[in-house]
C-alpha cells in the first residue's frame, strides 16, 4: 500500500497531513510513505526529516505518477480537481473535505471513480475520537483565541497586587463551550483572567464549571442537538439571547466567540452594537468568522475597529501552530487508516458507521446528500 502526502496549495496553510515523526506508524501499519518535496517546511519539517523517518521524498515535478501510483493520498485541504482527477479509480483522498463547498474535488475524485473521506463528518461516536480531526484542531483553535486575546488586551490578563497597587484581574466571556470554548477557557484562566461562558446547550454548564470558569444562566430554552453540536435557533430566539447576553459583553474586557457548525452558516451572537457598548480597549476574538462570523462585521484574517474596540476574524488558525497541529492531524489521519487498512489492502466498507458518516464519494460514486444537491443545483 502506498500513501501519498501532497504539499498544501491553499495559501497561508502550514499544515502538513503526516510529519516524520508519525511517518513509522504508517509503516507498520504496512504503508510506503511518501512526501512531496516540501510539503512539510512551513510545518518546520524538512526533506531530511522524512528520508531518515523512511519516507521517500518526490519532486513536484514527480507528483502526477506518484498520485496515479497512490492507494492512499492524505492532505489537509482538499486535493484541487487537476490532482483528484489523477487519481487511479478507487484510491482513497482523505482531508477536511467539505461536501458543500469544495465541489471541483468532488468532480474530480468522481472523473478518477476514487473515494472521498471527509474529517468534517467523521461522526461524534465513541470508536471514532481518535479520528476526530475537528476535535483536534478546535483544541488549537481554542487555545490560540485566548492568547490572541490577551496578546491584543491592551491590560494585563492576572490579578497583581504591587507596592504601586493591585491590578484587577482581565474578565473574559467565551461564548460557545464546545471543544474550542473549553480550550480558550482553560487558557484564560492560566493566563490569570476572571472567565465566564455561555453556550445553548444545558450539558455545557457542567463542563464550563469544570475548567473553573463561571457559567452564565439566561433563562432560555436549552438547544441540544445531535452529533454534540447545538441546534439551530429561531430568529426570535436569537433576538432574544442577544439582549440577554449583552450586559454581559458590556462588562468583559475580552470576549471570544466559538460557536460553528460544520457547512453552517455561524449564528449571530454579537451585533455591532454590542461590540461598540463595551470599554475602550476590549477585544473581541470571533473564531467564526471564516463562516459567517459571530459577530457582526467581523471579517476572517482582518482586524477591524467597532469605535475603540477591536474585533479578529479568524481565519484558518490552526495554521498559526502548525507544529502541534500537524503533529494531531496526522494521528488523526492514522486512526481513519487503521480503520480502512486490512491486510495490506486499503478496504473502505460503506456498512461501517464511521465511513458511511465520513463518506463523501465512493468508488466514484457522490453520497452525500449535501454534495448531490449542490451538484444538482450547479454549485
Amino acid at each position: 500500500m502506498r500513501l501519498l502526502v501532497p504539499g498544501e496549495t491553499r495559501p497561508g496553510e502550514r499544515r502538513v497531513a503526516v510529519l516524520p515523526s508519525v511517518v513509522g506508524k504508517f509503516r507498520q501499519l504496512g504503508y510506503e510513505v511518501v512526501i512531496e518535496s516540501g510539503a512539510g517546511v512551513l510545518a518546520y519539517a524538512n526533506d531530511a526529516d522524512y528520508a531518515a523517518a523512511g519516507a521517500l521524498v518526490v519532486p513536484t515535478s514527480g507528483m502526477d505518477d506518484a498520485l496515479a501510483a497512490a492507494d492512499v493520498v492524505a492532505s489537509v485541504r482538499p486535493l484541487d480537481y487537476g490532482r483528484a482527477k489523477r487519481l487511479r479509480p478507487r484510491a482513497v483522498a482523505v482531508s477536511f473535505l467539505s461536501p458543500a463547498i469544495d465541489l471541483d474535488t468532488i468532480r474530480g475524485l468522481h472523473d478518477a471513480g476514487a473515494t472521498g473521506l471527509s474529517f468534517d463528518l467523521v461522526p461524534r461516536i465513541s470508536r471514532a475520537q481518535s479520528m476526530d480531526a475537528l476535535t483536534s484542531q478546535s483544541l488549537v483553535t481554542g487555545y490560540r483565541a485566548a492568547l490572541v486575546a490577551a496578546d491584543r488586551l491592551p491590560k494585563f490578563f492576572p490579578l497583581f497586587m504591587t507596592a504601586a497597587g493591585t491590578i484587577q484581574p482581565a474578565r473574559v466571556l467565551v461564548l460557545g463551550a464546545g471543544v474550542a470554548g473549553l480550550q480558550a477557557i482553560a487558557t484564560a484562566k492560566r493566563l490569570g483572567a476572571r472567565v465566564s461562558a455561555y453556550d445553548v446547550r444545558a450539558a455545557s454548564a457542567d463542563e464550563v464549571r469544570s475548567m473553573g470558569a463561571t457559567f452564565i444562566s439566561l433563562d432560555l430554552d436549552a438547544l441540544e442537538g445531535s452529533g454534540g453540536y447545538a441546534r439551530e435557533m429561531s430568529d426570535d430566539r436569537a433576538a432574544r439571547q442577544r439582549d440577554l447576553l449583552a450586559p454581559h459583553i458590556a462588562e468583559s474586557d475580552a470576549v471570544i466567540t466559538t460557536a460553528a457548525v460544520p457547512g453552517r452558516q455561524a449564528p449571530l451572537l454579537v451585533t455591532r452594537a454590542m461590540v461598540e457598548g463595551m470599554r475602550p480597549g476590549s477585544v473581541v476574538v470571533d473564531l467564526a468568522s471564516e463562516s459567517g462570523g459571530n459577530v457582526e462585521g467581523s471579517l476572517p484574517g482582518e482586524e477591524v475597529m467597532f469605535g475603540e474596540v477591536v474585533v479578529w476574524g479568524a481565519r484558518d488558525v490552526p495554521s498559526e501552530m502548525p507544529i502541534h497541529a500537524s503533529q494531531l492531524y496526522g494521528m488523526n489521519v492514522y486512526s481513519l487508516l487503521t480503520l480502512v487498512s486490512e491486510d495490506g489492502a486499503v478496504v473502505v466498507d460503506p456498512d461501517d458507521e464511521v465511513i458511511a458518516g465520513c463518506c463523501v464519494v465512493l468508488d466514484g460514486n457522490v453520497h452525500n446528500d449535501a454534495a448531490i444537491s449542490a451538484l444538482q443545483g450547479g454549485g
